[in-house]
């Protein structure tokens, strides 16, 4: 979804606990998170829905206990923006029009987990949307008072036009040209404060402009005060608005230099000094401009991100004292394949961006490949010395659909680090008019890498320690897979374990992780080292295959015994594979291996959950950990998890512990194991002092 990291706080209403669980395994298995509250009768809804964290309410179309029908009253009652959603069992048009009638913005086929993520991830942006429209006209009203007042005290020249007339001008602008008060000015022609020599084509540019044709940001004039005097002045224009209405903001500047020096000055102003590229700041001045006209659907225009690979390596191939003459071989090398009508600049310590006018998706992506060709082991000089290099480039169509500076930037970025993650050399393209095609190019491109990664054995283990509070000094330690780039750099889990799961991918990883760390258990049995190693199992490779055949065989070649092995499943994904999981539980728990829930806690009941099986470890979802030391409501959740694990045997985890105060607290509730890069980041080899 849009906010990958945002969370849903959802409100469920069904009859049984089970249907509202299996909803909520749903949307979690659409890569939706969620933190879900299910109220017990009417009463229970009323005081639920006082909480201002509640984004939504999912309620069964046919629910006894709290009709829907009153669900929807509840949430209207409250005058808030929640919208409803209704879960039905079969769509046809009374059914819809039935619960849009009752108050449903929208329904969702519970049968079909597509449809229910679909509904509840797109009603969620709406209101995402709806909410940030509030926050920005709030913002804007604000800003224009604040603007307002700054303009009444600058020393500046500004006035406001619409139509060619004032409509409001500071102090600084009537003394200017005379006037005693803005009562003298009002309605007044820009024409009137002209020279009469320049009446004529000042005239002409207030009709080009009422058509619609943008402004010069500049023009050099003649102006005349009120007592007929005339001066040389600078205009400069800007589009605004003033008490909602469109307008120009216009600053006269009186000439105090001469022309060619201003000119000099204000390049200065706009470029950088190592590569004499237009710099940043101008560059995002352009990048508004362009962005404001995709927002009124006007010209086809992309921006490029551009960065070496390897960058650090090759720096250090030829001195740091030379990485300014490799960023200006760069730029030449830019200049010369880009045509005139692009904006170079350099747009951070190793990167440039370009940006292409009239250019639609094909134009932009042949742009972006003649770049990428114009360095494929290109033989840059550096000082005394020569190095090759290749490029990354990760490019946006702005259109439309992608009208925000911050939304341009972010998706450019985030296609360049894809870029660079797949290998480097070349070209991420997102054009929201073509998001399906393009986002199944990289799709494949990430699925081809780690079948390659998987040949090619181009996978590595980091080690995380597990500490004990209770004073245990046994080796506990999380697995975690890395994937290596064919240029060397690692890539973490987050870029290729969603796209190997939905490939079916992840039950291969899966065994190399597996095979590699009874290895490694074995190794360190040989040195007298007792270790216990979590491994992370993802519970779609336990519905099919026979990953548990897989543990056995290589348990018994390596001489391992299986309490030494705990293997980690999700607890978001364990309702929807719970006839997996239980099948899997019961044979490996015959090799003497242990099983561990992570994210625990999440869940609307998580300890009815272990009434259908028997994990021997529990690991606290990062939620409830994350400032621990000073949110007493995760301190209780905590709390009641430890004690409730104790009444049934059961060891827990906390991770991503960040802090000694979360550190204190965790103690004092008695916690068995704590992880976090607080206490120990993960690492190459297996050396932590547990002494």
């Amino acid at each position: 979804m849009a906010q990958q990291d945002a969370v849903i706080r959802l409100l469920l209403v069904e009859d049984q606990v089970e249907d509202a669980e299996f909803l909520i395994s749903m949307l979690r298995n659409g890569g939706i998170a969620v933190r879900p509250q299910r109220p017990e009768s009417p009463e229970d809804l009323t005081n639920l829905l006082v909480n201002p964290n509640i984004d939504m309410v999912l309620a069964s179309y046919d629910a006894k206990y709290i009709p829907f029908a009153t669900v929807a009253k509840q949430v209207e009652a409250t005058g808030k923006d929640i919208p409803v959603l209704a879960a039905v069992n079969q769509l046809d048009e009374a059914t819809v029009l039935a619960a849009i009638a009752a108050g449903a913005r929208d329904v969702a086929l519970r049968s079909r987990p597509e449809h229910v993520q679909f509904v509840a991830r797109n009603e969620f942006q709406a209101k995402q949307a709806r909410r940030s429209l509030r926050h920005l006209e709030a913002a804007l009203r604000e800003t224009e008072r604040r603007c307002d007042a700054l303009i009444s005290s600058s020393r500046d020249p500004i006035a406001y036009a619409h139509e060619g007339m004032h409509i409001r001008a500071n102090e600084a602008y009537l003394e200017m040209f005379g006037f005693e008060s803005f009562e003298d000015i009002e309605g007044l022609s820009l024409l009137d404060l002209v020279s009469p020599k320049h009446a004529d084509s000042f005239k002409q540019l207030l009709k080009q402009i009422s058509k619609g044709e943008p402004p010069p940001k500049q023009l050099q004039i003649g102006a005349q005060r009120a007592d007929g005097e005339t001066f040389d002045a600078v205009m400069e224009f800007t589009p605004a608005t003033y008490e909602g209405e469109p307008c120009l903001q216009i600053v006269f500047r009186q000439k105090t230099m001469d022309a060619e020096m201003a000119k000099e000055l204000d390049t200065l102003r706009q470029r950088d000094p190592v590569t004499g590229l237009f710099n940043r700041q101008h560059f995002m001045t352009e990048v508004e401009a362009v962005v404001a006209a995709a927002a009124d659907g006007k010209g086809n225009q992309s921006l490029l991100l551009i960065e070496p690979d390897n960058y650090e390596t090759r720096i250090g191939e030829v001195g740091l004292n030379h990485a300014d003459d490799v960023l200006k071989r760069m730029a030449e090398r830019l200049q010369s394949v880009l045509p005139d009508t692009t904006i170079l600049a350099r747009f951070s310590d190793h990167s440039f961006a370009v940006l292409a006018r009239e250019h639609d998706h094909k134009q932009s992506l042949g742009l972006a490949e003649k770049v990428r060709a114009a360095f494929d082991n290109y033989l840059l000089e550096a000082g005394k010395q020569s190095i090759t290099l290749t490029v990354s480039i990760g490019g946006v169509q702005i259109g439309e659909k992608i009208a925000s500076v911050p939304q341009v930037l972010g998706k450019s970025n985030q296609c360049l680090q894809s870029a660079e993650g797949v290998g480097g050399n070349r070209i991420e393209f997102f054009d929201p008019a073509a998001r399906d095609r393009a986002e199944e190019e990289r799709i494949q491109a990430w699925v081809q890498r780690i079948k390659d990664a998987l040949s090619g054995d181009q996978f590595v283990l980091n080690f995380q320690p597990m500490i004990s509070l209770t004073g245990d000094t046994t080796e506990h330690y999380e697995v975690l897979v890395r994937m290596i780039a064919p240029s060397g750099e690692i890539v973490p889990p987050d870029q290729f374990m969603p796209i190997a799961e939905e490939h079916g991918l992840d039950d291969d990883i899966d065994r190399w992780v597996i095979g590699r760390s009874i290895a490694l258990l074995a190794e360190r049995k040989k040195t007298g080292k007792e270790t216990t190693l979590f491994v992370k199992v993802a519970p779609a490779s336990l519905a099919e295959g026979d990953l548990h055949k897989f543990i056995d065989s290589q348990l018994k070649a390596h001489s391992v015994p299986g309490e030494n092995l705990v293997l980690q499943l999700p607890e978001s994904k364990i309702y929807t594979h719970m006839r997996a999981v239980q099948a899997f539980e019961k044979i490996v728990s015959s090799f003497g291996c242990l099983l561990c829930v992570e994210q625990f806690g999440i869940s609307l009941n998580s300890f009815q959950m272990l009434s259908h099986f028997n994990p021997a470890v529990l690991k606290i979802d990062r939620s409830f950990i994350m400032d621990l030391a000073k949110n007493a409501d995760n301190q209780k959740k905590v709390r009641e998890i430890a004690e409730q694990a104790r009444k049934q045997g059961k060891s827990t985890i906390a991770e991503f512990v960040s802090d000694a105060g979360s550190m204190t607290v965790l103690f004092s509730i008695g916690v068995d194991l704590v992880q976090g890069n607080f206490l120990a980041p993960p690492m190459q080899a297996m050396n932590y002092d547990f002494g």
